[in-house]
């Protein structure tokens, strides 16, 4: 039990890996990621830093936190130590599952290289979730357009790998929305895949090969899925298991049907609120565009609220001309819009022995992004709102002269429908989903303090998201938001390895 090799495919930035490597018993880490395979050029450069970071158990050295510093690039960092560096771009494989330059047996040989001849190993992963998310879905002009998706099939390279490799358990995490999801014949998706998973090789029509069968589990009910259980039952609500953000997805536990153990399930814990993970991080302000006011000064900006004519509609509004006035008293010029190497160190409220590193001394991927004028008004409203009365405003509840000027927004407000198009996270409670979706769209990711007036940063998601602060995102910072909104967060994969661990225990 002391290394248990884990493959994550479709690794993403490395959230579930994280959580089995993280996990620790009184002995030791028993899980030792010895391949991750991802397609995203900026996914697979955070999944192969981090590795370089798993190479010094007993803590990473010096020019690690340089590189993280911004002293240092990473070529200098990878040559330094080249033992620690070769190691993690082996473990770290940049390739596209079911793409024409990395043909099956390519793959399956660097699997069986990584495994070296281990037979008690894990496989991890999620095939790509946009075809199925209810964003993805609602953007399709047409059904065709699903069909035709590749990514929808994607989860087929999943069956070969279980196929070719009979891992002894498997966890697979996907969207919500491939619950409702249906083939082109009307049949659920989701019932097919219960069924391909529990025989790989049945379902990829490979009956000859006598490869084990799995037993489907949810981490919820712990039922069965095609005798007693529902697909809900499938569906792992996260602010049920101490994580700090309401995001709900589907994961499914396979155990090798030579394993007679049925698993635990997850352990409910306290709602962590989303204040507790926001404090300590350093303030900064939002970006104003300078595109379109240039020469406009922030403070100046929102200093002007009162002389606005949306700011007399305030009247109808009990207590929020007054709370308005009190918070643009609060607005400063000094404090700075961030930056990926932010100079400020940030302290944690909620777990700080995960999320703090006494080595690092910068706030790292924390810089606003630029907003409209208009939407930082609008920004400071629905902050505002939000503190007042508990909850996010919807369009009807803005002052009329603040909406914005779309035919859009009028259909909206007769409709009823997307009047949430502006979301303030909300102190007191779980925050709202961190989806990849935040790379677009700030609307819907408000800070709740009024005084910074933007979106969250990068960080901030990663914190929603349970990444330590020492994880660093590589590339843009639209393709970091993407790498946090598709992860899974990693103090929920922790729990997930607790499981897995206590299984292979049980089998020993």
């Amino acid at each position: 039990m002391n290394s248990i090799p884990i493959i994550d495919i479709f690794a993403g930035p490395g959230g579930l890996g994280e959580g089995f490597s993280a996990f620790k018993t009184k002995q030791n880490h028993p899980f030792s990621i010895n391949l991750s395979i991802e397609m995203d050029e900026y996914a697979h450069s955070t999944l192969e830093l981090r590795n370089f970071y798993r190479q010094f158990p007993n803590g990473a050295p010096d020019k690690y936190y340089d590189y993280l510093h911004g002293k240092i690039n990473k070529i200098e960092l990878f040559n330094a130590y080249p033992e620690a560096s070769k190691k993690a771009k082996q473990e770290a494989m940049h390739a596209e599952l079911g793409g024409k330059d990395f043909p099956p047996e390519y793959i399956d040989r660097r699997i069986k290289e990584a495994l070296n001849l281990s037979k008690k190993w894990i496989l991890i992963g999620g095939p790509p979730c946009q075809a199925y998310s209810v964003v993805g879905r609602a953007r399709r002009k047409n059904d065709e357009d699903f069909f035709k998706d590749p990514k929808h099939y994607l989860y087929k390279e999943y069956l070969r790998i279980l196929a070719k490799h009979s891992p002894a358990i498997f966890v697979m995490e996907n969207v919500k929305g491939i619950l409702s999801s249906k083939e082109e014949s009307g049949e659920q998706i989701f019932h097919k895949i219960l069924a391909d998973l529990q025989q790989p090789n049945k379902s990829i029509g490979n009956e000859k090969e006598k490869n084990w069968n799995y037993r489907i589990y949810s981490l919820v009910s712990g039922k069965l899925p095609l005798s007693e259980s529902a697909p809900a039952d499938f569906v792992v609500r996260c602010e049920d298991y101490g994580i700090p953000q309401a995001r709900h997805r589907v994961i499914i536990l396979g155990i090798r049907e030579d394993i007679e153990i049925i698993p635990e399930n997850l352990l409910p814990q306290d709602k962590v609120p989303l204040q507790n993970v926001l404090v300590g991080i350093p303030r900064i302000r939002s970006e104003l565009s300078k595109r379109e006011w240039p020469g406009m000064e922030w403070g100046s900006w929102i200093r002007k609220i009162p002389k606005e004519p949306w700011f007399s509609e305030l009247d109808k509004i009990p207590g929020m001309k007054s709370l308005l006035t009190e918070k643009i008293k609060m607005i400063t010029e000094s404090n700075t819009t961030g930056s990926v190497h932010y100079h400020k160190a940030s302290t944690a409220k909620f777990r700080p022995d995960w999320y703090i590193d006494s080595n690092l001394h910068v706030t790292l991927n924390h810089e606003s992004r630029s907003h409209m004028a208009s939407d930082i008004h609008r920004y400071f409203f629905c902050s505002c709102f939000a503190e007042k009365f508990g909850y996010s405003p919807k369009l009807n509840d803005f002052p009329q002269s603040l909406l914005p000027n779309h035919n859009n927004v009028i259909r909206a407000l007769k409709s009823n429908l997307f009047v949430d198009r502006f979301r303030v996270q909300v102190n007191g409670q779980p925050g709202s989903t961190i989806t990849s979706h935040i790379s677009k769209d700030g609307h819907y990711f408000i800070h709740p303090d009024s005084t910074q007036c933007r979106s969250l940063s990068v960080r901030e998601a990663a914190r929603i998201q349970t990444f330590p602060d020492n994880y660093f995102f590589e590339g843009p910072r639209t393709k970091q938001f993407q790498q946090v909104g598709n992860a899974v967060p990693p103090l929920l994969a922790i729990q997930i390895a607790k499981i897995v661990f206590n299984v292979l225990k049980q089998v020993e």
